[in-house]
């Protein structure tokens, strides 16, 4: 699929096919191209928990408003960030670069990182939502739908997942065959309305 048709047509999907399987072939498609999307410094802090176990995904469901593509959709995606990855082996990241260019790199993380929570945590979701971006548009070039999801508990489904203390949630994305047709869209804005030259 062209990507801007991919773009165009994507859409939010709520209701899934609750029998069908995913091969492993497909998601290992979906979670490559979430790996690779862009991240600050080439931090790589995206971390995906896919939710393979029916009884955990009941329990996330539980604490998600009961919404039924938690459970219903082929795969179920908890989209997180490793916000402590910038101090964990950071030459790991530039490790085929020119030695010149890694140590540069290592250098400017530290002094961009350290002591800077807000900058940690606003890097860690940028980071995620550019990959739950990804694995969409991947979800819709190989025939899925697909709907990313923050209306849950965080700090339950933190504890169910078992979420280390210097991670966060940023997101679900639900991936699977869609039953129903995509909504129109509801509302676009004009153009003019969003896009800005030079100042507001």
């Amino acid at each position: 699929m062209n990507v801007f048709d991919a773009i165009k047509t994507r859409r939010a999907v709520k209701h899934f096919d609750p029998d069908h399987v995913m091969p492993d072939e497909d998601l290992n498609t979906l979670l490559e191209a979430g790996r690779l999307a862009p991240t600050a410094f080439n931090i790589q802090h995206t971390r995906f928990v896919v939710v393979k176990d029916m009884n955990l995904r009941e329990k996330i469901k539980a604490v998600s408003w009961n919404q039924a593509q938690v459970t219903d959709a082929s795969v179920l995606i908890v989209v997180c960030a490793d916000t402590n990855a910038w101090e964990k082996q950071p030459e790991r990241y530039w490790r085929n670069a020119p030695e010149q260019v890694k140590d540069f790199m290592v250098g400017a993380i530290t002094g961009y990182y350290t002591n800077q929570e807000q900058v940690q945590r606003d890097e860690a979701m940028r980071s995620c939502g550019l990959a739950a971006q990804n694995l969409m548009l991947a979800a819709k070039e190989l025939g899925y739908e697909s709907c990313p999801m923050d209306g849950f508990d965080f700090q339950a489904v933190g504890e169910l997942i078992h979420l280390p203390d210097d991670h966060l949630i940023s997101m679900f994305v639900v991936v699977g065959k869609g039953t129903e047709p995509a909504r129109e869209r509801s509302g676009p804005l004009a153009p003019e309305e969003q896009i800005l030259t030079d100042t507001f």
